[in-house]
């Protein structure tokens, strides 16, 4: 792959957009509307755990994180992507090759089930909604 190519043709607005997109749905996902309960017992995390974080260093890290995310995932499924081909090989990331990581690391590391199945979901809806808006753009 031409690296000034593949870069001069990426639409960072989509990837923007996508980005910020991807970090509202994980501020849904683990928030008391969905899963923070569960995902807190889970982690064995207390309330003073969470007071103590550093919030605005961690959301600022995560962001930066989820656009690089979002730029590889620009990069990988190109400049003639469609709806269909966005959502489909994002599906494919976020199942075939986040969930599994997640699922190896998760047997190793003995965590539950349960927190597998609110972490790996996440990163499939993650990474579906942005291959949606890169896709679709």
């Amino acid at each position: 792959m031409d690296m000034q190519t593949a870069f001069g043709n990426i639409n960072w607005l989509s990837v923007v957009v996508a980005s910020v997109a991807a970090f509202v749905v994980g501020s849904i996902w683990y928030s008391p509307l969905l899963f923070s309960n569960h995902w807190q017992k889970e982690n064995k995390l207390t309330e003073d755990d969470l007071k103590s974080a550093n919030v605005p260093l961690i959301f600022s890290l995560a962001f930066v994180l989820i656009f690089i995310a979002t730029l590889v995932l620009e990069l990988f499924i190109g400049k003639d992507a469609t709806l269909v081909t966005g959502i489909t090989a994002s599906a494919l990331v976020g199942i075939a090759w986040i969930a599994t990581a997640f699922g190896i690391n998760y047997l190793y590391a003995r965590k539950s089930f349960r927190l597998f199945l609110i972490d790996a979901g996440y990163f499939v809806v993650f990474f579906i909604i942005m291959g949606t808006i890169l896709g679709a753009w």
